[in-house]
């Protein structure tokens, strides 16, 4: 019989909850010219951090359904913010800010989780992670760019991860020619 090493048997017992702020990670991934493979990085979460279930906030639009049905497959439970397409100098914005979806699903699910992994940059954010820090919650604040984020965050450097050296472990692949 083959024993488990204490490690594995503390990852097997995690029950950790990710928080994404799908916009923020998505641009913040961007503006460093790389894209993210949600697929490959739902599963670096349940492996690095334990986490058994993702949350993915997104704003609704339509159209783009294969994206949310690809995001769901892929192990993420994503939660739909509804979207306002306005003009701005000329050009068409979309807004879809899922910041207090994204804080009241996190205190909903707070008796279920061992540990919460925040999933982004924005500062809008602070008074959550200082909360579940302060609760003993917090698990990992992982920031998209470690150049550029918020700097009410800075106080919670102790507690950050970043993706940007993960590039290659959950980073899109190079497609190949033929």
């Amino acid at each position: 019989m083959k024993m488990k090493t204490n490690k594995q048997q503390s990852k097997k017992k995690q029950n950790n909850y990710a928080f994404i702020d799908s916009q923020n990670v998505y641009l913040s991934v961007k503006n460093q010219r790389w894209k993210l493979d949600w697929k490959r990085f739902r599963v670096y979460l349940k492996d690095k951090y334990g986490v058994a279930e993702a949350f993915m906030f997104i704003g609704y639009m339509p159209g783009n359904e294969a994206l949310y049905t690809y995001l769901q497959q892929a192990g993420y439970t994503v939660i739909f913010k509804p979207t306002l397409v306005y003009k701005r100098n000329g050009k068409e914005v979309v807004k879809g800010n899922v910041d207090a979806e994204l804080v009241l699903h996190a205190m909903i699910e707070y008796n279920n989780y061992d540990k919460a992994v925040m999933v982004t940059g924005d500062g809008d954010f602070h008074c959550l992670v200082e909360y579940l820090l302060d609760q003993g919650k917090l698990g990992r604040l992982l920031v998209p760019n470690r150049r550029k984020y918020s700097s009410l965050l800075w106080k919670f450097k102790e507690k950050m991860d970043f993706l940007n050296q993960l590039k290659q472990k959950v980073g899109e692949k190079p497609k190949k020619r033929q």
